[in-house]
C-alpha cells in the first residue's frame, strides 16, 4: 500500500486505487506475462519509484474513471444523434438516414432504442475512454526512458573522456566510478547510471562488478550497456583500464561525429518538406479567391486558412524538428560537492536568492539585516549596470518591455490610431497591424534580441579560443610547471577574453582562492555546459597531480571534436535557413503580387461591370458582389505576417536549436512584410 507519509498514516490517492484495482490486475495480466516485464523494464530505466503491480492497477483505475467517464458522455451524444436520425416519437413513422421503416419494425425499434444507445456507446465510448486513461499512464515511463536515452547517449562521449582524463590523472578503477557518480551536475543522467552502482555497492553489499553488470542490463541507453559490459571484461580480465577508455574515447568521438551527420542529413529532408507545407496555404487561399470570383464566397475558409492553417502547419512542423535535433544538455553550472556546503554557487537572480544566508534568517535578526542589506547590495548592482544584467538574463527585459507595450498599445487606442472593429482593420489593413501587432512587436523582440545575441556573443568568445588554449596549456604542463603557473604562462602569451580570464583565476589563486574554487566561479560566470565539462574535467584531474598534461591533451581532443561537430552543423544548417527563408519571400511576392496586381485589376472590373449591368445582373456584376478586395488584401497581409513570425522561429531553431535565436530573423522578416505592404 503507497502511504503518503509514515508519520501521517494516510492512504494516498494513487495507493489506495492501486489497491481497489488490484485483483482487476492479477486477473487481466500474468504477472510473469512479456508485456508486465516490459513495463517493469521501462520503470527501472526511467528510474521511477513504483513497482509494476502497483503501477498498472493504478493504470487500470485511471483507465476505468476515464472510460466510465465517456461512456456517460457518449450514452448523451448517442441519444441525440438516434433522436435526430429516427425523428421524435408519437404518432410519426420513425425514418431512418431518409427510409421510413415499416410499420412492424417501429414497436421494436422504439422499445430497443434506447437501450441500444446506451449499450453501443458504452462500449465504443468507454473502450476510447479506457485507452487514453490505462495508455496516458503507460506511456510515462516509456517516454522517461526515451528521454533518459537520449541524454545519455549524448553525454556519453564526453563522460568516457571524463573517465580517461581521470584514469590518466592515477584514479583506480573504484575511485573513477565514484567521480563519475558525483558528476551529476555536469553529466546527468549519465553520471546518474554510475550513482546507482556506486549506491549498489555501498548499501546492498553488492561487489562492483556485479552493480556493473546489473546496471549494464537496467540501462535504457544501448550504448552505454555496451561500454559497461566491456568495462566489466576489461575488470574481470586485468587489462589496462586507461587503454580501454582511450580506446572507448576514440570509438564514441567518432560515434558521436557519426549521429551528427544522420541529424543533419534529417533536416535537410525536413528543409525540402518545409518548402512544400509553407506553400500549400498559399495555394489553398488562391484556390478559395478564384471561388470568390465565381460567385461562391468562402470567408470562413479563408480566415480560418490565415488564422488556423499557417500557425498549426509552422507549429507543427516546429515540434516535427525538435524530435530530432539535440538539445544541450545541462545549465552549464558546476555545484560544490556533499563535503563543500560551505561554497555557494550563484547559478541564478543574486536578488532572489541570497545564497546561503537564507538557511539562517528568521531565527536572530542580525541574519536578516544581513539578507536586506544582500538584498539591497544585489539591487543596486542591477541599477548601476542593467545593460550587463540583461544580458546575462536576456529573457528578463520582459519583465521591462510587456508594461512598456500595455502602455502604448492602451495609447494607440486613446489616441484613435488603432482600429476597434473589423470594419476599421480592413479598411486600413497596414495601420491597423502595425498599432496591434507591429507596435507590440518591435517593442518586446528588439531588446530581447540585442541582449541575447549579446549574450551568445559574449560566451562564444570563450568557446572559441577553447581548443587552441587548452593545448597551450598541455605543452606549458609538459615542460614541468604547474597547472597555475601553465595559466600564467597562456594569460600572457595568449589574447582574447579566455586569456583575461586566466589572468583573473591566477590572481584568484595567488590572493588565497583555491585553484579548484576559482575554476568553478569562472565557468559559472558564463554556463556554457560544454565548458563546464571541461573545466569539470581539469578540476577533478588537478586535484591528484600538478602534472595533468594528458589530461589537458583529452580536454583538448575532446573540445577540437565538439569545434568540428559545430562547424559542421552550422556548414550544413546554413542551407536549410536559406531554404526556409527564401521560401517566405517567394511567398511575400507572390501574395505581393496578387494584391498589387491582381486585386486591383479585378476590382477596377467589378467597379466597371456595376456601374455598366445596373443591377449587378451578368457575370461582372456577380463577380462584382462576391469579391471583396479590401478584406482579400488584410487577410494576404496577415498571411505573410504570421509566415514571417513562424519561419523566423523554425530557422533560428534549426540554427542552434534555441528558440530565441528566431527573434531577430522576426523582426527583420516581418519588417520586410510591411514595407513592401506600404509600398503597394
Amino acid at each position: 500500500m503507497s502511504i503518503e507519509a509514515k508519520g501521517s498514516g494516510q492512504v494516498s490517492a494513487g495507493g489506495a486505487l492501486g489497491d481497489t484495482f488490484y485483483p482487476a490486475f492479477q486477473y487481466l495480466f500474468d504477472e510473469e506475462g512479456e508485456f508486465v516485464s516490459n513495463v517493469e523494464d521501462k520503470l527501472a530505466e526511467a528510474r521511477m519509484a513504483d513497482n509494476v503491480e502497483m503501477f498498472l492497477s493504478r493504470a487500470l483505475a485511471v483507465g476505468a474513471i476515464s472510460g466510465i467517464s465517456l461512456w456517460i458522455v457518449g450514452t448523451f451524444i448517442g441519444y441525440f444523434l438516434v433522436t435526430l436520425f429516427f425523428g421524435a416519437g408519437g404518432g410519426e413513422a420513425l425514418v431512418f438516414i431518409g427510409i421510413p421503416l415499416p410499420a412492424w419494425a417501429e414497436p421494436v425499434v422504439r422499445a430497443i432504442k434506447l437501450p441500444a444507445v446506451i449499450g453501443v456507446t458504452g462500449i465504443v465510448f468507454g473502450a476510447i475512454g479506457f485507452g487514453i486513461g490505462f495508455g496516458s499512464l503507460i506511456s510515462i515511463p516509456y517516454f522517461r526512458s526515451s528521454a533518459r536515452e537520449r541524454e545519455i547517449n549524448v553525454l556519453l562521449s564526453d563522460a568516457i573522456s571524463f573517465m580517461y582524463a581521470l584514469s590518466v590523472g592515477g584514479l583506480n578503477q573504484l575511485e573513477i566510478l565514484q567521480a563519475m557518480a558525483k558528476a551529476d551536475d555536469t553529466y546527468g543522467e549519465c553520471a546518474k547510471e554510475f550513482q546507482s552502482i556506486v549506491l549498489e555497492t555501498e548499501y546492498f553489499d553488492t561487489d562492483y562488478r556485479t552493480a556493473i553488470r546489473n546496471q549494464a542490463m537496467e540501462t535504457p541507453s544501448d550504448e552505454l550497456s555496451q561500454f559497461l559490459t566491456d568495462m566489466l571484461s576489461i575488470i574481470n580480465s586485468g587489462g589496462d583500464m586507461t587503454t580501454f577508455l582511450e580506446d572507448q574515447k576514440d570509438k564514441h568521438m567518432r560515434t558521436a561525429k557519426q549521429e551528427q551527420q544522420k541529424m543533419l542529413d534529417t533536416l535537410e529532408l525536413f528543409g525540402e518538406m518545409y518548402m512544400t507545407l509553407s506553400l500549400f496555404p498559399l495555394l489553398l487561399i488562391i484556390i478559395l479567391v478564384i471561388m470568390s470570383m465565381m460567385g461562391n464566397s468562402q470567408e470562413m475558409l479563408l480566415y480560418g486558412t490565415v488564422y488556423g492553417l499557417i500557425p498549426l502547419t509552422g507549429l507543427g512542423f516546429l515540434v516535427l524538428v525538435s524530435t530530432v535535433t539535440q538539445d544541450t544538455i545541462g545549465d552549464g553550472y558546476l555545484r560544490p560537492d556533499g563535503a563543500e556546503d560551505e561554497l555557494v554557487v550563484d547559478d541564478g537572480l543574486g536578488i532572489l536568492d541570497m545564497g546561503r544566508i537564507e538557511n539562517y534568517t528568521g531565527g536572530y535578526a542580525v541574519f536578516d539585516r544581513i539578507r536586506s542589506r544582500e538584498g539591497t547590495y544585489e539591487l543596486m548592482q542591477i541599477v548601476r549596470k542593467p545593460h550587463l544584467f540583461f544580458r546575462d538574463h536576456p529573457l528578463l527585459v520582459l519583465g521591462l518591455t510587456i508594461p512598456l507595450t500595455v502602455v502604448a498599445v492602451t495609447m494607440t487606442i486613446a489616441f484613435d490610431w488603432a482600429p476597434l472593429s473589423i470594419e476599421g482593420m480592413t479598411s486600413n489593413p497596414v495601420r491597423g497591424t502595425f498599432f496591434w501587432v507591429y507596435v507590440p512587436l518591435y517593442i518586446n523582440l528588439i531588446p530581447l534580441a540585442v541582449f541575447y545575441e549579446w549574450n551568445v556573443r559574449s560566451r562564444k568568445a570563450i568557446i572559441g579560443n577553447l581548443s587552441e588554449n587548452l593545448r597551450k596549456l598541455a605543452s606549458a604542463n609538459d615542460t614541468g610547471m604547474t597547472l597555475l603557473e601553465s595559466i600564467k604562462v597562456v594569460s600572457e602569451t595568449s589574447a582574447g577574453k579566455l586569456a583575461d580570464e586566466f589572468e583573473i583565476m591566477h590572481s584568484k589563486v595567488n590572493y588565497g582562492t583555491n585553484l579548484k574554487n576559482a575554476l568553478r566561479e569562472f565557468n559559472n560566470s558564463y554556463h556554457v555546459p560544454r565548458l563546464a565539462r571541461t573545466v569539470k574535467l581539469i578540476s577533478e584531474a588537478q586535484e591528484a597531480s600538478s602534472q595533468i598534461q594528458d589530461v589537458l591533451s583529452t580536454a583538448a581532443q575532446a573540445s577540437e571534436n565538439q569545434d568540428d561537430i559545430d562547424r559542421e552543423r552550422i556548414s550544413r544548417t546554413r542551407m536549410q535557413v536559406v531554404i526556409i527563408l527564401m521560401t517566405y519571400l517567394t511567398l511575400l511576392g507572390v501574395m505581393a503580387l496578387l494584391k498589387a496586381q491582381f486585386l486591383s485589376e479585378m476590382a477596377a472590373l467589378a467597379s466597371q461591370g456595376a456601374s455598366s449591368g445596373g443591377s449587378g445582373a451578368g457575370p461582372a456584376g456577380g463577380f462584382g458582389q462576391s469579391l471583396d478586395t479590401d478584406l482579400l488584401s488584410m487577410l494576404f497581409f496577415h498571411a505573410v505576417v504570421i509566415q514571417a513570425v513562424l519561419s523566423s522561429f523554425i530557422a533560428g531553431y534549426i540554427r542552434t536549436v534555441k528558440i530565441l535565436a528566431g527573434v531577430k530573423f522576426a523582426v527583420v522578416l516581418s519588417t520586410i512584410a510591411l514595407v513592401v505592404w506600404m509600398a503597394i
